[in-house]
């Protein structure tokens, strides 16, 4: 660890996060500062490779996942606001190198330093916001497919905003995909829009102002769902509601 006993952590950013809402990069960095860690934001990191390997075209994959390997080297931690992105790097990136026993190994090592940022928060940090920063209005919680069956991220981005003051009125079914799932929404387009629908409808019966989510695929599929439907309620990712100014943005996919 550098000095002062701070873990070095290195932030990965995702594509969606850098290119449609980099509100959440800045707030997961004030977040993990506030949990006590240094962070940097690597300049040479893309994709984790997820479209690529879910599409089966694992040469593509394969060579982001070396570039990663690269840019992420020597951390104490690498910690991605989303659960699908983190869970690629935890659970699938390593097998990419199944044939190269050195790889495999510096891919291990990276699995096993990479974690989704609430469970990061929660279980290696303890980290507990600061008091103060309850939200008015009323909010949901969507749990993605990654984090939720991939890493197990359920209860913790609930313990984060409880300790902030913020009230969760649970959906029926939470745990039910949105329909996104990256290219299965272009493959399966009929389905996927029933699942988004029946999810929006889910929302809505809650009667929250705000739903929630650690994933900005998910978001972004809920809310031009939402958007389409007429249903009134802003999407934000998790983090937006855990520091002073998140909120300030424009909700995802609309106008505040």
């Amino acid at each position: 660890m550098p000095d002062g006993g701070k873990p070095r952590v290195a932030l990965f950013v995702t594509c969606l996060v850098d290119l449609y809402r980099p509100s959440i990069g800045f707030a997961a960095i004030r977040l993990l500062e506030q949990a006590g860690c240094q962070v940097e934001v690597p300049r040479a990191q893309t994709c984790c490779g997820q479209p690529a390997y879910n599409s089966g075209d694992r040469v593509t994959a394969r060579d982001l996942a070396a570039g990663i390997l690269d840019a992420f080297g020597g951390y104490d931690y690498v910690v991605a606001p989303s659960g699908s992105c983190a869970g690629m790097l935890k659970t699938h990136l390593p097998h990419l190198f199944d044939d190269d026993p050195e790889l495999r190994a510096r891919a291990g090592r990276l699995a096993e330093r990479t974690f989704e940022l609430t469970s990061f928060l929660v279980d290696v940090r303890g980290f507990v916001p600061a008091p103060g920063m309850s939200r008015p209005g009323t909010f949901t919680y969507h749990d993605g497919c990654s984090g939720l069956r991939e890493l197990g991220v359920k209860t913790q981005p609930r313990r984060l905003l409880e300790a902030a003051g913020v009230t969760v009125t649970e959906m029926a079914e939470p745990e039910i995909c949105c329909g996104f799932g990256g290219t299965f929404c272009v493959k399966y387009p009929e389905i996927s829009g029933r699942m988004v629908t029946d999810k929006v409808r889910d929302i809505d019966e809650t009667r929250a102002a705000t739903v929630l989510a650690g994933d900005l695929g998910c978001l972004l599929n809920i809310a031009g769902r939402l958007r389409r439907e007429a249903v009134r309620v802003d999407a934000r990712h998790v983090v937006e509601v855990l520091v002073d100014g998140g909120t300030d943005v424009p909700p995802i996919g609309g106008v505040a």
